[in-house]
């Protein structure tokens, strides 16, 4: 992110897109855009973007967006939807550029090849093809569709009180973090995560079940069993009608997000500004946020959809490693620092015990492998950076019995602002293999510890491993600039890409 003028806060974006401005040039006309003429306006001052098949004069909004003018620029006169999709592929951009919509692009045309049965399907498959990449759809319905049925299937099955939908995966070691199942309003989804692929069952239910949904996985054979509960003691003729992406195996990106409605039950204060918030998931679902990976909050603000991502904490650092910890499966919880003019987190802090917010699928590329195959494992976070290293500390000290150390270096401007300092502490007097080091940027008068901000000197004192040729994992989190700086500072310290992991969203 970068600093923002004043006067271009998302809610002055906001404000700006309801004012009846004409926002695109065309006083409220949509026209059909060609790649030549889209390749005419690529300069700040007329600046279209093309986003999955559809076009927006961005040059508005460009002193509004918080990642700067020079990221919408790498994609000025161009189709942007890839650079999108690597950067803020949650963002609803629908709604925040609604006002600067130019039009659709226009559809190549192709000439049908002639010759024969051959020709004339090669055609049909051309044109889809043609056609899925206007729409920024990638030919997963080509593709995919032909090879998704080799690894998965479904079938299901009735009794007099239950309905039983089996999923055969065909694939070894599924655990319940990759199996994701909702059932609301009779709608049931049920998503199996395989990599960045996922297999996806949903309809809308021929007749009404309960909410209480049971999840069985059989891990050695790769078949999950969702067992859904009749409301009346009918026969079913069918399971229900499907929706678009009904048994479908298709990259995760192409999937697209999904949300629930999830009770806010309890907010605690962890420091002067950041709340833990403890969301309920609803009774049918059933979702397992996996060790590094973030889910997205969505509300909306002054009519605009605004989406932020978070990491997913627990709601304190066990000091017992005998045993790996009891997940309830119901609950989420979330630190979150509330920033005096954050509008999105002002809003968050706004909400009343029982109120709802949406809660997403959870994404991430961190894999717990990474972890398994290290002998050092170092952490460095800044602030609110510290959110995915809870997960991975408990993770690691309970599960990983080949780690020799593992060490957080823990970077904030005051002391008031070190989040759960005696817990970590704590677990450093209970578990010889941690050790945690707290670095101020701002610090009081009476603080007798390691003071600055992020380095290659300090990184070099603290950042070391345990012996010559150890493997070691290192992963950062923080402010963008932290985080960029920390990595560039790490390799220049003779470590390699292959041993940092650097969480973004």
């Amino acid at each position: 992110q970068v600093p923002l003028k004043p006067g271009r806060s998302l809610m002055d974006w906001i404000r700006l897109t309801k004012s009846g401005k004409d926002l695109t040039g065309l006083k409220g006309r949509l026209i059909e855009v060609t790649e030549d003429e889209l390749s005419k306006h690529n300069k700040k001052e007329d600046c279209w973007i093309c986003i999955r098949g559809f076009v927006y004069n961005v040059t508005p909004y460009m002193e509004y967006h918080p990642g700067g003018e020079d990221e919408l620029m790498k994609a000025a006169g161009t189709d942007g939807t890839d650079l999108f999709d690597q950067v803020h592929r949650w963002v609803n951009y629908e709604s925040m550029l609604k006002e600067c919509l130019v039009g659709r692009m226009a559809v190549k045309p192709i000439a049908a090849p002639k010759g024969g049965l051959c020709y004339e399907i090669l055609s049909i498959i051309l044109y889809v093809q043609n056609y899925l990449e206007i729409m920024r759809k990638p030919k997963k319905y080509i593709f995919f569709s032909l090879l998704y049925f080799l690894f998965y299937s479904y079938d299901w099955f009735q009794t007099d009180s239950l309905i039983t939908v089996v999923i055969y995966t065909k694939q070894k070691d599924v655990n319940a973090e990759l199996v994701i199942v909702d059932c609301q309003d009779k709608q049931l989804r049920g998503e199996i995560i395989m990599d960045d692929h996922s297999y996806l069952v949903e309809v809308d239910l021929d007749h009404a079940v309960s909410e209480d949904v049971a999840v069985n996985i059989a891990e050695k054979v790769g078949k999950v069993e969702i067992i859904l509960n009749k409301k009346d003691s009918i026969h079913w003729k069918t399971l229900g009608q499907p929706w678009e992406g009904h048994n479908t195996f298709i990259k995760r990106t192409d999937r697209g997000l999904f949300y629930r409605k999830c009770k806010l039950v309890s907010k605690t204060e962890v420091t002067h500004d950041t709340k833990l918030f403890c969301l309920m998931l609803p009774k049918g679902t059933h979702l397992r946020v996996p060790t590094g990976q973030h889910i997205y909050l969505k509300q909306i603000i002054a009519g605009t959809e605004v989406v932020k991502p978070y990491t997913p904490v627990l709601p304190f650092l066990p000091l017992d490693f005998q045993e790996p910890p009891h997940h309830d499966g119901v609950h989420i919880y979330l630190m979150i620092k509330i920033y005096s003019h954050g509008l999105f987190t002002q809003a968050l802090d706004h909400l009343q015990i029982g109120d709802y917010i949406s809660v997403s699928n959870p994404e991430g590329n961190f894999k717990k492998s990474q972890v398994q195959t290290s002998e050092d494992l170092l952490l460095l976070a800044g602030g609110t950076g510290f959110t995915p290293m809870v997960k991975l500390l408990n993770f690691a000290l309970t599960e990983v019995s080949c780690l020799r150390t593992v060490k957080l270096i823990f970077f904030n401007k005051t002391e008031d602002d070190i989040l759960w300092r005696n817990q970590l502490e704590q677990l450093a007097l209970k578990d010889e293999r941690f050790e945690v080091q707290f670095i101020l940027s701002q610090p009081s008068k009476e603080w007798v510890g390691k003071q600055g901000k992020i380095s290659s000197s300090l990184l070099s004192e603290f950042v070391k491993r345990s012996r010559r040729d150890s493997k070691v994992l290192i992963c950062i989190c923080g402010p963008a600039p932290f985080t960029e700086q920390g990595v560039r500072y790490l390799k220049d310290l003779g470590y390699s890409q292959e041993e940092i992991h650097a969480f973004t969203a």
